[in-house]
């Protein structure tokens, strides 16, 4: 019996209490963060772990790897990436843009499948406004809607290619919010007119994509009792004014922005119509406490999951990957190197 969850782990390697958990508990998936990374060679046997710990071969394993201050992998073994934000600073022209988030995508790809990771937690789809918090400050990929949406679906797009599942994020919008989920609950009380012209649009223009994860973020307009991750008002609207089809998953049930215990917010949150729940810092005891509250992988949402990992291809698009980086790091290069705005550390999804 697969549970409707994704967890986090403590290290490098998984503990005997780790496995014996995750064995009862049965999450659907796992996500990976900086502390379980050392090398590839540690990183694949990690991977292999975790499937093996729930007797899945296909059970997806996520990563944070966008770019910029999101980047679980780094040098000196991997490569560094730039922020969404350096491809259309670098061309100042979203057609040439375009190319490069696809080819930077592609390369991503590559790294994390030659890991065994299918899952990437990109593109950010949100769109900042003038006075926003810097969370997503230079994560997003240009300052209006249309580009967001251009660039956002060439990510997406690599990804798919390369055998990795996009997830895109924060839906319905995390770019209005002026303050940080991570700490505090953002309350944005925009009208929906505008938030449906703004806000919302790249998530409707990215509807066909396999997953998307929740803004911890309250719309007034929508529910002005709950956050959107724990808001059946709010699940409604991704589905049906969104019209967005895939698989939902919260964003990382330990982030202040919740209130409750975290079987509370597990419940909450599959009561509101996630399907999936996320819980990232890999303490074993919140894991359990995330467990009480969460319930099988059945019906829409198993199929939705099913859907998703069947859009894995089975061989990825050819790569030449050292000609790619190399026109990748000329397109970009020094450009990137001072990412802004405060680092996204091991609760972000």
């Amino acid at each position: 019996m697969t549970s409707a969850a994704i967890y986090g782990c403590s290290g490098h390697r998984l503990t005997a209490e780790e496995r014996a958990f995750y064995a009862e508990a049965k999450p659907w998936g796992f996500i990976l963060f900086r502390r379980n990374v050392d090398s590839p060679e540690q990183v694949k046997a990690l991977v292999s772990e975790l499937r093996d710990s729930v007797g899945r071969d296909d059970a997806p394993v996520l990563i944070d790897q966008e770019g910029g201050r999101v980047q679980r992998l780094g040098p000196p073994h991997w490569p560094k990436y730039p922020p969404g934000a350096a491809y259309l600073k670098a061309t100042n022209d979203p057609a040439a843009a375009r190319e490069l988030v696809r080819l930077g995508a592609r390369l991503i790809a590559h790294d994390l499948r030659e890991l065994g990771i299918n899952v990437d937690c990109v593109p950010v789809l949100d769109v900042p406004v003038p006075g926003a918090h810097d969370i997503i400050g230079d994560r997003a990929y240009a300052q209006d809607p249309a580009t967001v949406t251009q660039l956002g679906r060439a990510a997406a797009e690599g990804l798919l290619a390369g055998g990795v599942l996009p997830i895109i994020k924060h839906i319905p919008g995390h770019g209005r919010a002026f303050s940080d989920s991570h700490h505090d609950l953002p309350v944005v009380e925009t009208a929906i007119e505008e938030l449906d012209a703004w806000d919302f649009a790249p998530f409707k223009a990215l509807s066909d994509m396999p997953m998307a994860m929740t803004a911890h973020v309250v719309f007034t307009a929508v529910d002005a009792k709950r956050p959107a991750t724990t808001s059946k008002k709010a699940i409604r609207l991704m589905r049906e004014r969104l019209g967005f089809s895939g698989l939902i998953m919260s964003d990382d049930l330990s982030m202040q922005a919740l209130s409750g215990t975290l079987t509370e917010r597990a419940e909450q949150s599959l009561k509101a119509g996630c399907d999936v729940v996320l819980h990232c810092n890999g303490d074993l005891t919140e894991m359990a406490a995330v467990a009480e509250g969460t319930k099988k992988l059945k019906g829409g949402a198993k199929r939705r999951a099913e859907a998703a990992l069947n859009r894995i291809v089975r061989a990825p698009e050819p790569l030449d990957v050292a000609e790619g980086r190399a026109r990748l790091e000329a397109a970009l290069s020094g450009r990137f190197d001072a990412a802004k705005g405060p680092d996204v550390g091991e609760a972000q999804g």
